[in-house]
């Protein structure tokens, strides 16, 4: 290929000058538009910026002739925005709003060293000995780049002397030379990517034991909304910024010893060339800064811009996962065409920032490969053949008007030359890669700043600090809410009982407030004991299940106080089944004892026979006869959904708990079995908190709590013979009502009489 440009070249040059065109006045005429397309590149950005602040100026003049006059007699200006410029424009600025742009900054050292800290957390560990052995094969590789040339000059002065003794003895000790050297630079890789590994699994650690610290696994998707995708920051943006450090040590290390050990032994060549040692460094010195600043000034901002991709990217990925996650909802709906739409657009605005980067990695290369290639080349030259053209002595005392042996003037020199010319070809290698490494430290600052700040959020929220874009105070009817910093403050308290005979649940004017601020129940007061089996109703989105993540914990406090028991040893105080029970991955046995494991089933003596027994309270012994408990298979789409829902009775069996809160768990089971549960789970002691729509089970209960949907409430103790609804009175609102705090007894023979 080269040879044919070359061939194209040349004729293209030889018709010109049948033209009357000389290659000189040719080749200026191409550097010169060359320079010209670079400068037009360069002010492009602030021309455009120009052109856009007069054009939007001009449109405004415009629009002042069609002005329009609002309810207030106010005269107001419609703009017309393209919806798809709006929702990018939206995307992107809430994602700058979150923070600041990432760069090489103060912010990026403090976030690169607490990192750091976690890949390496002791002077003597796994890690410190990988970059200890590491920078041992980096050194090793410098000294015998630095031995090779020395061999190579020594090569071809035998070859100019037409020794072929020690010719011959020469290339055997080269080939022997690059048997350790060809395993050193294995061994470079090798240990690179060890190390990127060993980081890894360090972050990922300490990620894993953040994100599972007080269920932030939870509240970090639902009550904060700093990160939209987790999962991709956990897997990709970990792996990515690992692999960068580990990459980037390499690229920065070997450099400097090159650099440092090159510069040693050039300098010994030169003295023993009798010539002078600062002339050459000098000349170097004042080349290479004045190329890497104007780099430095032109380099565009790849950490902005990866990080930007970064972001395109999740959201692309994020896109995906929500149309997985609701492929049936959208199936049933139709909604192919619009989440198509959403996906293409996701996509084509990753596309436009991935032509972005090409296009600014486009000029700042060809620059930077200008300024490499040849400038330092053409320097390299000057200095390799400043000993030979400046010295008139040789090596020995011979002068180079001495004919006393003319051979052995031109093999020293050319020893000479083809040592230096090799030492810097590595020492421009080590330069140029140095001058990359800031394109991948910008890099690396991006990525720095996506893992350092999933940490931070990690750890605000397992402290109860969240972050809402959409909370708006105009929600906050009635002074209820108290705002600080645009975010809602949680004022209420969780108070958990120190007396292990005191097992009742109690709220004392505690609001129940979705997180994003809406206020569904001003003030909520009211004691749960045990044996008070509660019934839950209301219409859809009046705060029933909202009021089971109150009483779990996964929902903050804005007021009031919340006062749960003790949790005992081996017995939780609460166990939460939803209508579409959770099954994880694992046995039979696992889906019955989750969230236990194994070893925690053994230690609290139960055996497979007792699993046995509960399957059958749920009417699942035919599962056990036809797979053992041992068996593993895809638990979610093996069984049916009430199927799923008897094993998370099964599941509530076997924990035992206090209460439990049942959020329509028994919708998709038949009538005979459901009260069979019920009546199995009141006969084990366990307080029954229910949300349902069956009026069958209304006899299982001994008090309601029904919501009206504006905000009101009722408490009060059940009919036993009560078989529909009951109206609410107006009168028996909140404000009016006092909590009932005595629970009757209720024994199976009296629910199932």
């Amino acid at each position: 290929m080269p040879t044919v440009v070359s061939k194209f070249a040349k004729r293209s040059f030889d018709k010109l000058e049948e033209l009357g065109y000389s290659k000189e006045l040719v080749s200026r005429g191409l550097i010169g538009t060359a320079l010209l397309a670079y400068g037009l590149k360069l002010s492009y950005p602030y021309i455009k910026q120009h052109l856009e602040r007069s054009q939007s100026t001009t449109n405004e003049n415009k629009c002042d002739s069609g002005l329009s006059r609002n309810e207030n007699n106010n005269l107001t200006k419609a703009i017309i925005e393209d919806p798809e410029e709006k929702i990018e424009k939206i995307i992107i600025e809430k994602k700058r709003r979150r923070k600041k742009l990432p760069g090489l900054n103060l912010e990026f050292i403090l976030q690169l060293k607490k990192l750091i800290q976690i890949m390496v957390p002791r002077i003597l560990c796994e890690e410190t000995a990988l970059l200890a052995v590491h920078t041992t094969c980096l050194i090793s590789r410098t000294f015998l780049s630095i031995y090779v040339a020395a061999m190579e000059g020594a090569i071809v002065k035998y070859i100019v002397r037409k020794d072929v003794k020690n010719f011959v003895l020469m290339l055997l000790k080269w080939f022997g030379i690059a048997i350790p050297a060809t395993f050193i630079n294995s061994m470079i890789r090798y240990l690179e990517n060890k190390l990127a590994l060993a980081f890894r699994t360090r972050l990922v650690n300490h990620a894993y034991d953040m994100y599972f610290k007080n269920q932030t696994y939870y509240k970090v998707s639902n009550l904060d909304g700093r990160i939209e995708n987790a999962d991709h920051r956990l897997t990709d943006d970990i792996s990515t910024f690992s692999s960068s450090v580990a990459h980037l040590y390499s690229h920065l290390t070997k450099p400097c010893f090159d650099l440092m050990l090159i510069g040693i032994a050039m300098a010994r060549s030169s003295r023993k060339m009798k010539a002078n040692i600062v002339m050459g460094p000098a000349l170097a010195t004042i080349v290479i800064g004045t190329t890497a600043h104007i780099l430095r000034i032109v380099s565009p901002k790849f950490g902005q811009l990866v990080s930007e991709e970064a972001n395109r990217n999740g959201y692309l990925r994020h896109v995906h996962s929500k149309i997985i996650t609701n492929a049936e909802e959208i199936a049933f709906y139709g909604g192919h065409k619009v989440e198509h739409a959403q996906l293409q657009d996701a996509y084509s605005r990753l596309v436009n920032q991935m032509n972005n980067i090409f296009t600014q990695k486009l000029w700042f290369i060809m620059l930077e490969q200008f300024f490499m290639k040849y400038v330092w080349s053409g320097t390299g030259m000057v200095m390799v053949s400043l000993p030979i053209l400046t010295v008139n002595s040789l090596p020995g005392g011979k002068t180079r008007k001495n004919k006393g042996d003319p051979e052995f003037g031109v093999s020293e020199r050319t020893q000479y030359f083809t040592t230096a010319r090799n030492l810097l070809l590595s020492g421009a290698d080590a330069v140029e890669r140095l001058m990359s490494s800031y394109k991948e430290i910008v890099a690396l600052a991006g990525y720095t700043s996506r893992v350092a700040g999933m940490f931070e959020v990690f750890d605000e929220v397992s402290q109860g600090i969240y972050q809402k874009t959409v909370v708006s105070a105009e929600r906050n009817d009635g002074g209820i809410l108290e705002f600080k910093n645009g975010q809602p403050v949680a004022k209420g308290t969780i108070v958990c009982s120190d007396n292990e005979n005191d097992m009742s649940i109690s709220l004392e004017n505690v609001p129940v407030v979705t997180p994003n601020c809406d206020i569904v129940v001003s003030s909520l007061t009211l004691t749960i004991a045990p044996g008070m089996h509660l019934l839950i109703t209301g219409p859809n989105g009046c705060g029933k299940s909202s009021l089971f993540r109150i009483l779990s914990g996964l929902w903050p406090i804005y007021g009031g106080t919340l006062r749960i028991p003790k949790r005992s040893q081996g017995k939780p105080c609460m166990f939460y089944i939803p209508q579409r029970p959770y099954m994880s991955c694992g046995s039979l046995r696992d889906q019955i004892i989750y969230p236990d494991t194994r070893k925690e089933m053994l230690s609290k003596n139960i055996t497979e026979c007792q699993l046995r027994e509960i399957m059958k309270l749920v009417a699942l012994e035919h599962i056990i006869d036809r797979d053992s408990f041992d068996e593993i298979r895809d638990w979610k789409d093996t069984l049916s959904g009430g199927e799923k829902q008897r094993m998370a009775m099964a599941r509530l069996f076997y924990h035992k708990p206090h209460y439990a809160l049942l959020d329509e768990c028994t919708s998709a089971v038949s009538i005979d079995v459901e009260s069979s549960i019920y009546e199995t789970a009141i006969s084990m002691g366990i307080t029954l908190l229910t949300i349902t729509h069956r009026p069958t089970l209304w006899k299982f209960h001994t008090h309601i709590l029904e919501f009206d949907g504006q905000g009101g409430w009722v408490f009060e103790a059940l009919a036993k013979d009560a078989q529909q609804k009951v109206p609410i009175s107006k009168q028996s609102l909140f404000h009016n009502h006092k909590p009932f705090t005595d629970a009757p007894e209720m024994t199976p023979s009296a629910v199932s009489a």
